[in-house]
């Protein structure tokens, strides 16, 4: 296998990654033909076919699998190596990959903003998932440089710097009755419904030691792995929610959602940036990184008390309230 290339085992870890070729050819800027080719010759000095294709649906062999794991490794290192030389010459230029949960979307994009005015060389995506587990994986696999994520698990090899606090807040729309008292007793809560995010989400986890620590056992009425289906459900009025305070910032603005005060709220958190602990950063992640640490807590912290002290617009008033169609 020495007339192996990087770019051969770049195009195989891509195509392993979406099972399409045709969806690696777009993530490569390659034409699915290109992509192919490529394939067919790492196949031939392997020696062993490393994809299954019936029709459009492609799979890992078993040989693939195993020829995967070696090539995450020396993608992985020569990454290093390009980080490390690019220390010594101290370039911010090149791609800056940045992982998320998808709650961090909320308010990454306006320190992005700032990032990309200060180094206009850099290149930065997104890499944005719901599920941590993914998010670690491909962490591990440096397919990412940096993670922005709440404490990550401590059985992983992870250097975690906290940034920023992370509030997270019950919601209720507008009219609701706990809204009619300043400050309601917790224990309304076993009152109402409530809607919750999914179990292993981190919101999720704030919530249910929220709950164990107040002695509560509220109904959950229903689970689900979406904050904007989440949102939706409370808008409509099904219940009482749970989420994080970026993530309903739109809607305490516009007055569709309001908060609702009760004892030891917000419950708050904190966002940390992490990345693998033997890991060489670039110059670009390490500037991303003082970016993040300096100034990331006051431009978030003025954004969350903005939402918590602002008061909701007035709604349209609902016209077959006093019988008008």
């Amino acid at each position: 296998m020495k007339s192996v290339t990087f770019r051969q085992l770049r195009v195989f870890t891509e195509v392993a990654r979406h099972l399409s070729f045709s969806r690696a050819a777009e993530s490569l800027h390659l034409t699915p033909p290109a992509v192919t080719m490529q394939v067919k010759e790492l196949e031939s000095h392997v020696g062993l076919p490393l994809f299954e294709r019936q029709g459009r649906q492609v799979q890992l062999t078993m040989g693939g699998e195993y020829f995967l794991v070696y090539a995450k490794r020396l993608m992985s290192t020569l990454k290093d190596a390009e980080n490390v030389m690019a220390r010594f010459k101290r370039v911010e230029t090149g791609v800056l990959t940045i992982g998320l949960l998808s709650t961090a979307g909320y308010f990454l994009p306006s320190l992005l903003a700032r990032f990309r005015a200060e180094h206009p060389g850099v290149d930065v995506r997104l890499d944005v998932t719901r599920d941590l587990t993914k998010l670690l994986d491909r962490l591990h696999s440096n397919e990412i440089d940096l993670a922005v994520m709440g404490r990550p698990p401590r059985e992983y090899a992870l250097r975690s710097e906290p940034f920023a606090g992370h509030p997270m807040v019950f919601v209720c729309p507008p009219g609701h009755p706990l809204l009619s008292v300043g400050h309601p007793p917790i224990e309304a809560l076993v009152h109402y419904p409530l809607i919750a995010r999914e179990l292993g989400s981190e919101v999720r986890h704030a919530l249910d030691n929220y709950l164990r620590e107040h002695r509560l056992a509220p109904r959950v009425a229903m689970e689900i792995p979406s904050n904007e289906t989440v949102k939706a459900s409370i808008m409509a009025g099904l219940g009482i929610g749970f989420l994080s305070l970026h993530a309903v910032a739109a809607e305490l603005r516009g007055g569709q959602l309001q908060i609702i005060e009760f004892e030891d709220t917000p419950v708050m958190r904190t966002w940390n940036l992490v990345h693998e602990a033997s890991k060489v950063l670039s110059p670009a992640a390490e500037a991303f990184r003082y970016l993040m640490l300096e100034h990331g807590d006051a431009l978030i912290a003025e954004q969350a008390s903005q939402l918590l002290a602002a008061k909701p617009t007035t709604l349209p008033s609902d016209p077959t309230a006093s019988g008008r169609v």
